[in-house]
């Protein structure tokens, strides 16, 4: 059992006031603008944001993955993606002056909001066990460091090379140019935590791993379903695509277990006259609240309203392209007229009316979008869901024509690039052959550890080596203590970032931070200035060059810091990794030979607006064993809550970016001043006995009957399905076991944890 107290940074008296006010428009406009003076940033904040996500000369917004805008804005930007730019331009410093100030063990007692605000790493750091200190090392001999201990391995296996989403396309593909040149697809990343469902279950249903709609889909749409994505924290810009259908006469439609911010209304920043008249737009035209986990069940009655209404209306079904496109309808359609009306309602959490409400807008819908994030795929049956999704679109032929498909939204920015470009432990034959021809080496055939497999093998052993490119393994990982446990039984971690994180004060034996240049600087190769690419959530490959001195002369870019690590650990290699440096056009000539869709990738990159990778099922290709789109008949799942327990699913507040934490502020949930606290149906806290803003014990059972609890956690009530919770990661990451992880998608369940809620006792 695991037991932590309830702390947040700031001592101010925790507030809760329900947030009435329009997504965006003045509160984002205030908020951006007091975090710039806090930051201190009140010049380069401002040019970064007239630089930001601009097609000519600009760089890629380190935050989110939506697409950029494709009709010239000149304020494509968002009140999130402001402050990740802010935090990282900081004039604050972490350097060998800080690291001698402060060991590991006083670090460690730090919240992690002021690691990552004490700012930017300054030069490569190694931990002195000795001192308990990071101590100056040099970068060569941190390349010696890690290329000796690789070297020394007895199996390849025994590494582990992760990825965060912020690393670029470039960068990505020598990491994995490097890994399995080393001899491993040990290549756990960020998606095996996020969209790993999505892409299993697209490529199952359409033999494609992504969405197959973009931006200008969005725009000709006749009604948008929208599950469970909180847009207006977790993608922003979104709410001027929304904003624009409702305006033009698309049906919304959201679907979430909350009703978040995003899914009422907005005022677009910058439509100047909106904001100086107060003048919101509604973001919606329906919300359903479905019970976490319900989703699969509220589209399964909507497929089965589909087909009642045939009855009466044979256009509701596309005959024509079910029988020119598709697989398996027969048995699907079979499979909905024996699921009862009963339980769907039972499983969904929502209403049959409600239910055939959202059906009837599909039905009058001549083109429909289906839009999800991670709370549909963050659950045991994550792939059955996203494919009950796709059997939705195929039945009225919403596939293959504008306006039409699905469109998972990625959280990050370049996440999707990571995959398109290698970053896969399950690499299929056609890459490895191709990787193996050109870049003239001998790569694994054998699957690899994603993310849980990685945290699993550290802790027995199996892997010693960890290298972190990005991100906060430490935090973003579930079951924090296990991997917390695991991480400090390797060897040598090493981790690759631009600030201080709880990461690098759990370590292996011995300990690297190797400091890199962040998005929005300049890189500078040989005198030249270089462009990194960045896929986006729709498939759209662009360039983006930072406009700001490096934080330090002795940062590295993140290709030079794999180039210095691949040339000490593989001596022998002939692979040009100092001319891949140099420039990396030479980089994009080699993966345009290995990389389906990336052919003449230098020349087109530098189109306006970049190019947009080739989507086979879009064209009606489909890659899959029947050569159809195939529908899916898993059974509804019974994700009703045992008597006496909660659904409970993690999320991000709104002042804050994966795990790192910009404030204790919720702004678009009404929260100041807290962020351990957990959100429930006020008839469920009456049951309990438990008032707002009581102390409550949260605990969670995993699979295995082991506990895991988090002690003296605010109640607040709040608009959710009984039966259900709420709270933030990282902070409840410590809720879900390693062993806790979809046997689908390999994902852990952080969407969906098993727990109890009872009155804190009195302390003492």
């Amino acid at each position: 059992m695991d037991e932590r107290d309830g702390k947040h940074q700031d001592a101010a008296q925790p507030e809760f006031r329900p947030y009435h006010h329009p997504a965006a428009g003045w509160g984002a406009a205030k908020s951006v603008t007091e975090f710039l003076v806090r930051e201190r940033e009140l010049v380069n904040g401002p040019r970064a944001i007239m630089k930001m996500n601009h097609e000519n000369g600009g760089f890629d917004c380190p935050g989110c993955a939506w697409p950029d805008d494709t009709k010239g804005l000149h304020l494509d930007i968002c009140e999130n993606g402001i402050k990740h730019v802010t935090w990282e331009m900081t004039r604050k410093r972490v350097d060998r002056e800080f690291f001698a100030a402060h060991p590991v063990a006083e670090l460690a007692e730090w919240s992690d909001f002021d690691l990552e605000d004490q700012g930017r790493l300054t030069e490569p750091m190694r931990y002195d066990p000795a001192s308990d200190h990071y101590v100056p090392i040099s970068w060569a001999e941190a390349f010696a460091l890690v290329g000796r201990t690789l070297q020394e391995l007895d199996s390849p296996d025994q590494a582990a090379f992760y990825t965060s989403g912020r690393l670029g396309n470039e960068a990505t593909f020598l990491y994995q140019l490097m890994a399995r040149e080393f001899g491993t697809n040990n290549l756990p990343d960020c998606s095996n935590m996020c969209h790993e469902a999505s892409g299993r279950a697209l490529q199952a249903s359409l033999g494609t791993g992504k969405g197959t709609v973009d931006l200008k889909d969005w725009e000709m749409t006749d009604a948008l379903f929208i599950l469970g994505v909180n847009a207006a924290s977790n993608a922003p810009r979104m709410l001027t695509a929304l904003a624009e259908a409702y305006r033009r006469g698309a049906q919304i439609v959201h679907i979430n277990p909350l009703v978040e911010a995003a899914s009422t209304r907005t005022i677009i920043p910058h439509e100047f006259a909106r904001m100086a008249t107060f003048r919101p737009t509604r973001t919606g035209t329906l919300n359903l609240q479905p019970r976490i986990g319900g989703d699969m069940a509220l589209v399964r009655g909507m497929a089965k309203a589909v087909l009642e209404e045939q009855k009466s209306d044979p256009k509701a079904l596309d005959v024509e392209f079910i029988e020119r496109h598709t697989a398996g309808f027969a048995e699907y359609r079979a499979l909905c007229e024996a699921t009862s009306w009963d339980e769907i309602e039972r499983q969904s959490g929502v209403g049959r009316a409600e239910i055939l409400t959202a059906a009837r807008v599909y039905c009058e819908a001549d083109r429909s979008i289906v839009s999800w994030c991670l709370g549909v795929t963050q659950h045991e049956h994550g792939v059955d869901t996203v494919r009950e999704i796709v059997n939705l679109l195929l039945m009225r032929g919403n596939l293959g024509r504008e306006g039409a498909g699905p469109s998972p939204v990625r959280g990050h920015s370049n996440v999707q690039g990571n995959r398109t470009c290698g970053i896969d432990h399950r690499p299929d034959e056609a890459f490895l052959q191709r990787l193996a021809g050109v870049c003239d080496i001998d790569p694994p055939r054998a699957h690899g550890l994603d993310t849980v497999g990685t945290v699993e093998a550290m802790h027995r052993g199996d892997v010693k080596v960890f290298v972190g490119m990005g991100g906060n393994f430490a935090l973003a990982a579930p079951d924090t203590p296990y991997t917390s446990a695991a991480l400090r039984k390797c060897l040598l971690t090493v981790h690759v970032s631009t600030k201080l994180n709880r990461s690098h004060l759990v370590h292996g034996r011995q300990a690297l931070i190797l400091p890199c240049l962040g998005r929005t600087e300049k890189d500078h190769q040989r005198g030249s200035l270089q462009a990194t690419s960045v896929e986006d959530s729709m498939s759209m490959v662009h360039l983006s060059v930072g406009m700001k001195r490096p934080a330090s002369p002795h940062l590295l870019s993140e290709p030079a810091i794999i180039a210095g690590m691949a040339r000490a650990a593989l001596p022998g290699s002939n692979t040009p990794w100092e001319k891949y440096v140099e420039d990396y056009d030479r980089i994009r000539d080699t993966m345009a030979q290995v990389l389906d869709g990336f052919e003449d990738f230098n020349r087109r990159v530098r189109l306006p607006l970049g190019f947009r990778l080739r989507q086979p099922a879009r064209e009606l290709v489909f890659r899959t064993p029947s050569g159809r789109a195939e529908f899916s008949t898993a059974a509804l799942p019974d994700v009703v809550p045992v008597a006496g327990t909660l659904a409970l699913g993690t999320m991000r507040s709104h002042d804050q970016w994966n795990t790192t934490i910009y404030s204790d502020n919720d702004r678009y949930r009404g929260i100041k001043n807290l962020r351990t606290l957990v959100f429930m149906n006020a008839d469920d806290m009456r049951d309990r006995g438990i008032r707002r803003f009581d102390d409550v014990d949260i605990t969670s059972t995993a699979r295995d009957g082991s506990t895991r609890t988090l002690r003296r956690y605010k109640a607040i009530p709040y608009d959710i399905p009984r039966g259900c919770a709420a709270g933030y990661m990282p902070e409840m990451n410590v809720l879900c076991a390693i062993g806790d992880y979809s046997t689908q998608s390999d994902q852990p369940l952080m969407k969906h944890l098993k727990v109890t809620v009872e009155a804190s006792q009195p302390a003492g």
